[in-house]
């Protein structure tokens, strides 16, 4: 099981919550469940909607678009944060290549500590136009 201080500091990693001040990453971190899976599993399926956005905590995963390997991801590495905020179908398919530890949370849990933490809301908002504008230019 990870220390608290080990999910913030796999959180403050994420570019959503680069804003964030260390209390509000510790408000994430309590939303978010470990979960440990065996090698195959799928986390992710391409085409389906997305509820949870999950951080690698240990262990290696695959992601696949279209049957073909796009990239390999490692602790630290994250998928699936702009399901938190966005409601759209799944680009691509993630699958476990060896046992992996996760930090997962959930889309709902995520929106009610927004309401909760109006602070954490903007900040993220913040992220997601810094986002988009990068990847438009």
């Amino acid at each position: 099981m990870l220390h608290k201080d080990a999910k913030t500091e796999l959180l403050r990693n994420v570019p959503l919550f680069a804003g964030c001040s260390r209390a509000e990453l510790q408000q994430v971190a309590q939303l978010a469940d470990e979960l440990d899976l065996a090698e195959g599993a799928t986390l992710i399926r391409e085409g389906e909607r997305g509820r949870e956005f999950i951080v690698v905590a240990d262990g290696t995963v695959a992601v696949t678009r279209g049957g073909e390997t796009i990239r390999e991801l490692g602790a630290g590495d994250f998928i699936g944060e702009i399901a938190l905020v966005v409601d759209r179908p799944r680009t691509a398919t993630v699958t476990a290549t060896s046992p992996v530890r996760l930090l997962v949370v959930t889309d709902r849990a995520f929106s009610r500590l927004l309401e909760q933490v109006p602070s954490i809301s903007v900040k993220v908002m913040q992220s997601l136009g810094e986002r988009l504008h990068s990847d438009a230019l």
